[in-house]
């Protein structure tokens, strides 16, 4: 016997089961998406401005050869990685004046991250406590 064609009383109809999984499909995806946010962390980094009322400013300046200069004055040569002079002068002001005056870092531009570094591993072993850049 031959099947007879459809007729239209055998439309199956609105079909709910496919559209309730698409919509759990689309919530997993947005949850999980939510989930990758990042949390912004704050920086602990002091900007150079105005200081306190008779705070003085012990500024490093780092040329773009390597020598470090302390307020104008050079006690740093490029080819010394430990800066033993900077040290010696900051921990003798520290000790002396028992200072806890601002250090501030002044890279020139073409100052390799390596001899920035160095200054601020030689702030750091005087016991040096605020440092920032400018």
């Amino acid at each position: 016997m031959s099947s007879s064609p459809a007729t239209h009383d055998d439309d199956i109809g609105f079909q709910i089961a496919p559209m309730v999984d698409v919509v759990f499909v689309l919530m997993l995806f947005f949850m999980a998406c939510a989930g990758w946010q990042k949390n912004e962390r704050e920086l602990n980094a002091n900007l150079p401005g105005t200081g306190a009322g008779g705070r003085t400013s012990i500024v490093i300046e780092i040329a773009a050869d390597g020598r470090v200069l302390l307020n104008d004055q050079p006690l740093g040569e490029s080819s010394d990685r430990q800066l033993t002079r900077l040290r010696a002068w900051m921990k003798d002001a520290r000790a002396r004046f028992g200072t806890d005056d601002p250090v501030i870092i002044r890279p020139a531009a073409a100052t390799r991250h390596e001899r920035l570094m160095d200054v601020l591993n030689a702030t750091r072993a005087a016991g040096v406590a605020t440092v920032s850049f400018s």
